[in-house]
């Protein structure tokens, strides 16, 4: 089976390198020994064949003796067989050898590397071996002329068939336990050496990965951390420090999700309660007209329906706020941004809120500079946006007080103000008030509204790309606020 962890794969690796180069070594040293061999031995017997044909006397009258030619085959196959001796025509055809006759395969020699050795090529030259198709060898030659005066040559195979054979014996042994042993010094140091530094690198590789483990059987829920050192700047570090934001990433994720499923549970149970109670009450008036509608005079039945009316329309505005801000929150809900006069938007919504105001006795006014650009938005959802903020503030403005709508130029934006002189909005509401279902003292006394018109709000500020903010002080009023961007369509 395959390793599976980092240092048993890191292990087996290195244990695979070293046996591939001391492998490599040992057929490297091989080849270039027996090379050098093969330079030294035709070096040190270059002029062998020359020293044969004068030391032997096999010239008599400039021509070959083929007396003493005999003599000198028969000579050293039995006192030196560490050569083979022949005797070449000038085709390269072995006329006759000192070799056992039952071991010469080649009829023909190839003259092509004698001719070089005559002409003075570098060492080693090899030659064909007589005595095998394949092998080639280290040699020595001689110019000769045979009785009838044609050129003949004297081959001399300097590493014959016993020599080659003691050799083989000899190097084979010494060569394997050379290379034995200095394969098995090389696996032993260089593998215990690398499984040293291979536990240091992998060991920090091991605590992060215990610690990501602990993280992970912990639900993501435990806060770990990999401790940075400073002084390290590799790899490990780096995926320590990826590790560390990536835990901070998921913890904060996780909370996220959590106050996210509160708000939910919170937001099902506000629905609940929101849409049963008028609901209820709407359907006890209605039952109660239908058991009891001829016992009512006109006046209690017109006064049961009213109330039954209010009811079902505060049960459609709820209905209606939860559609929109569905809407809202869904991806596909583009905003339809046009150039338009926000000034004549404003003035619209105050008077379509002018008369409620007079029946409560609060004064709404409109502020803004002369000559406002024109701004970029989707008008209906603008139009959304000061509906609840005005709606909110006549709500908790008393008798006598003032909602104040301002539009003022503020660089390349038109910044809009919505001031009352309510109740004020208690400090530690502010930072909840735009949030689904929130309801603050006041707002949850009255009843009257679900929670959801300044959410909305928010959400539509924030899809033009803005911020809506709030300052406020109890007893002194609210002041709501936002900017959109200044059109620049061609004047």
């Amino acid at each position: 089976m395959f390793p599976r962890t980092l240092f048993s794969r890191l292990a087996l690796s290195l244990t695979l390198l070293l046996a591939g180069i001391g492998l490599l070594y040992v057929l490297l040293s091989t080849s270039m020994t027996r090379h050098y061999q093969q330079e030294f031995v035709q070096s040190l017997n270059r002029d062998l064949a020359s020293k044969l044909v004068i030391g032997r006397n096999l010239l008599k009258d400039g021509m070959l003796d083929q007396k003493a030619l005999k003599e000198t085959f028969n000579h050293y196959m039995m006192v030196n067989p560490d050569i083979e001796i022949y005797l070449l025509d000038r085709s390269g055809r072995i006329l006759s050898y000192s070799a056992d006759p039952g071991q010469v395969k080649r009829e023909r020699v190839d003259l092509t590397p004698v001719k070089q050795f005559f002409s003075g090529e570098a060492f080693p030259l090899l030659g064909d071996d007589p005595r095998s198709y394949e092998r080639r060898k280290v040699f020595s030659a001689a110019r000769l002329t045979m009785d009838d005066g044609t050129p003949a040559y004297l081959y001399v195979v300097l590493r014959g068939q016993e020599y080659e054979r003691l050799e083989e014996l000899f190097q084979n042994n010494f060569l394997l336990q050379l290379s034995g042993a200095s394969l098995l010094a090389s696996l032993v140091v260089g593998l215990l050496f690398g499984l040293v530094v291979f536990r240091l690198l992998t060991r920090r590789l091991n605590r992060l990965a215990g610690l990501m483990q602990r993280f992970s059987e912990s639900d993501f829920g435990e806060p770990v951390r990999w401790p940075v050192e400073s002084r390290r700047s590799d790899e490990i570090e780096s995926l320590g420090e990826s590790f560390n934001r990536m835990a901070e990433c998921i913890q904060e994720q996780i909370e996220a999700l959590k106050k996210q499923d509160s708000l939910r549970r919170e937001l099902v149970a506000n629905v609940s309660h929101d849409l049963r109670t008028p609901l209820a009450a709407l359907h006890g008036y209605i039952e109660t007209l239908q058991i009891k509608a001829e016992a009512f005079d006109a006046e209690t039945r017109s006064s049961y329906l009213h109330i039954a009316l209010q009811h079902s329309r505060r049960l459609t505005r709820l209905v209606d706020e939860l559609f929109e801000l569905a809407k809202l929150d869904a991806s596909d809900s583009p905003v339809q941004t046009e150039p338009f006069a926000v000034a004549e938007l404003a003035q619209d919504i105050i008077q379509k809120f002018q008369l409620q105001a007079e029946q409560k006795g609060v004064r709404l006014s409109l502020e803004c500079d002369d000559s406002l650009p024109f701004v970029d938005g989707d008008i209906a959802l603008i139009d959304r946006v000061l509906v609840n903020l005005i709606s909110n503030a006549l709500r908790h403005t008393p008798e006598g007080g003032r909602i104040t709508v301002s539009l003022r130029q503020e660089d390349s934006a038109v910044r809009i103000q919505v001031e009352d002189t309510g109740s004020g909005i208690p400090e530690e509401d502010i930072p909840k008030i735009f949030e689904r279902f929130y309801r603050g003292d006041n707002a949850a006394r009255s009843g009257h509204h679900a929670g959801l018109g300044l959410a909305i709000a928010r959400h539509i500020v924030r899809l033009h790309g803005g911020v809506i903010r709030v300052s406020s002080k109890p007893g002194q009023g609210a002041r709501f606020e936002f900017s959109l961007n200044a059109s620049v369509m061609a004047s």
